[in-house]
C-alpha cells in the first residue's frame, strides 16, 4: 500500500471515529463484544500482575495513535535524573524484532533494535531502555542489568497490566476521546470513563491551546523548538540562533509521526514559514527519493525520523529538538514526591536511597 494511499485511509477512519454517524453506529456490536474481551484480559492481568521491587510510572492512552506520549516520558525522566533518582526505560519496541529475548540498549541503540521511541527517549535522556512486547519481561532484564535503577517508566502499556504500576499518567491531545466509543466503532481502547481513574491527565495541543481555561486537576503541555541540529555535522543552534541564520531561506518539513501536522503546526507557531510539507505514515521516516522532491533549502525533521537514517545523509536535514511546555510545571515536584511515598511501601523500600 503506498504512503499517499494509507493516509487516505487514515483520514477516512479518523472522520468516522469522530462522529456518530450510520458506519460508526452499524460497528457498535463489534464494540460491545471488544469491550468485554478487554475487561475480561485486564481482570485476568490484574490478578497476575508482576510487582517490580521499584516503582512503575506508566505513560499512556486510550486513544488509537500518537497522542504525545513521549515527550511527556523524557520530560518526566529528565526531572527525576535531576532530583537524585535512575529511571530506566521500558517499552514494547514497535518496529523492533523482538523473540525471547528483551532487547537492552546495552546491546544496541538503533531504532531498527530498539525501535523508534525508545532509540530516541534514550539518545535524549541517557537513560537505560529494554524492549519487549510483555513488559514484565523488558522489566526484568532491565533491572538485572542495571541493579541502579530506582524506578521504571513505561512509555505506552497502560493497557498491559501484567506489570502492577504504582502512577498512571494519561496523555490525550485536542482529539479528545473522539466519538466516545470503543473499537472499532470510535478510536477508544478503553471507555471514557478511564480518564478519571488516572493520577494525572495531560492534554496535548499547541501554545495558543494552552491559553484556554483548563479544567481543574488536569494539565496542558505544548511544545516549542529549542534546539536544532544539522544531521550531517552533528552541529547544534539554539532555536532563535538558526532562526536568524537560516529562518528567510526557503525551509521545509517532513514527518512520519503519528500526527504530522502537529509538527508543522509546531513550526509555525514558532515563527516559521514553511514552503512545503512532506508527510509520511507513523514509524516510516520519509524515503530519500521523496525527500529530492522538496526544495533546495533547509529540510526541517523529527528527531524520531533522525534515528533512522543512516549516513551519508543529506545535507539539507535539520533535527528540531522540542521542549515541552506544560501549564503547570509544579505537577512534576508533586509526582517526585508521589513517587517518594509509593516507594516507601516496596520491599525494597527504594526511598531510602534518595
Amino acid at each position: 500500500m503506498s504512503a499517499g494511499l494509507r493516509r487516505r485511509l487514515e483520514d477516512s477512519l479518523q472522520t468516522i471515529w469522530h462522529t456518530r454517524g450510520l458506519p460508526s453506529t452499524l460497528l457498535l456490536p463489534l464494540s460491545c463484544l471488544y469491550g468485554v474481551i478487554a475487561r475480561r484480559r485486564q481482570a485476568k492481568q490484574k490478578q497476575q500482575a508482576w510487582q517490580a521491587p521499584v516503582p512503575v510510572i506508566v505513560v499512556g492512552n486510550i486513544l488509537v495513535g500518537g497522542t504525545g506520549k513521549t515527550p511527556v516520558t523524557e520530560a518526566i525522566c529528565q526531572f527525576l535524573r535531576s532530583h537524585g533518582w535512575h529511571p530506566g526505560i521500558i517499552s514494547r519496541g514497535y518496529g523492533a524484532q523482538v523473540t525471547t529475548q528483551a532487547h537492552l540498549s546495552d546491546h544496541r541503540t538503533d531504532s531498527g533494535y530498539l525501535g523508534d521511541e525508545p532509540a530516541l527517549l534514550h539518545a535524549i535522556t541517557k537513560a537505560p531502555v529494554a524492549v519487549h512486547p510483555r513488559r514484565v519481561l523488558a522489566a526484568q532484564a532491565l533491572l538485572k542489568a542495571h541493579p541502579e535503577v530506582d524506578v521504571l517508566v513505561a512509555d505506552d502499556g497502560l493497557q498491559h497490566h501484567w506489570l502492577a504500576r504504582q502512577i498512571e499518567i494519561i496523555v490525550q491531545d485536542t482529539r479528545g476521546t473522539g466519538n466516545g466509543r470503543l473499537l472499532p466503532a470510535g478510536p477508544l481502547r478503553e471507555p471514557p470513563s478511564r480518564l478519571q481513574h488516572a493520577d494525572w491527565l495531560i492534554t496535548q495541543g499547541t501554545a495558543d491551546d494552552s491559553q484556554h481555561t483548563q479544567v481543574p486537576g488536569q494539565i496542558s503541555v505544548y511544545l516549542q523548538p529549542d534546539t536544532i541540529e544539522h544531521l550531517a555535522s552533528g552541529q547544534r543552534q539554539d532555536w532563535a540562533q538558526w532562526c536568524v541564520i537560516h529562518g528567510q531561506q526557503l525551509c521545509s518539513a517532513a514527518a512520519g509521526i503519528g500526527r504530522p501536522q502537529r509538527f508543522f503546526d509546531m513550526l509555525r507557531h514558532a515563527g516559521l514559514a514553511l514552503a512545503q510539507t512532506l508527510a509520511s505514515p507513523d514509524h516510516q521516516a520519509p524515503s530519500a527519493q521523496a525527500l529530492q522532491g522538496l526544495p533546495a533549502g533547509p529540510i526541517l525533521i523529527t528527531a524520531k525520523d533522525a534515528v533512522k537514517y543512516t549516513p551519508p545523509h543529506d545535507p539539507r536535514l535539520w533535527v528540531v529538538h522540542p521542549k515541552a511546555v506544560f501549564s503547570n510545571p509544579s505537577w512534576l515536584d508533586a509526582l517526585e514526591a508521589r513517587l517518594r511515598e509509593q516507594a516507601h511501601s516496596l520491599p525494597h523500600n527504594v526511598a531510602n536511597r534518595h
